[in-house]
């Protein structure tokens, strides 16, 4: 069985690290426990889909207001596992943040993708995300 869990312990946030590393592979073990706990401060969350009690898809999310959106959730990370992809589990992750979104008052939801993720392209657009905008960044 499917169900979605607000990922809260630090037991829990180590069982993200797998597929949280697949999206970002730069990220260290040994930093990880400790840098999701320092952005949960700030107000990221974490939201996972188990299917029996195996971590499927995860997402980080934040909540943020704007002049140009309002209200808005905005999707830092959201990733399933390779082995599990085109099976339902991100678009059932993504539809309970739609979900979110709308019980928290938010105007959007929003999130940013690299260029070179042509798949994760073509599963925001059949779920009925739009593209929106480029983003341009400076590495400093």
């Amino acid at each position: 069985m499917n169900n979605i869990i607000k990922i809260k312990t630090e037991d829990e946030i180590q069982a993200c690290f797998i597929l949280l590393a697949q999206l970002r592979p730069d990220i260290k073990a040994e930093d990880f426990v400790e840098r999701i706990l320092s952005q949960f401060k700030r107000g990221y969350q974490l939201a996972a889909v188990l299917h029996d009690d195996s971590i499927m898809a995860v997402a980080g999310y934040h909540y943020n207001d704007n002049l140009a959106w309002g209200k808005y959730l905005y999707i830092e990370d959201l990733i399933t596992h390779q082995k599990n992809r085109s099976q339902g589990y991100g678009a059932m992750l993504l539809s309970w943040l739609h979900d979110e979104a709308r019980k928290n008052y938010c105007n959007q939801l929003h999130l940013d993708s690299g260029i070179q993720r042509k798949e994760a392209h073509r599963f925001y657009e059949r779920e009925g995300m739009m593209f929106a905008s480029h983003h341009y960044v400076s590495k400093l």
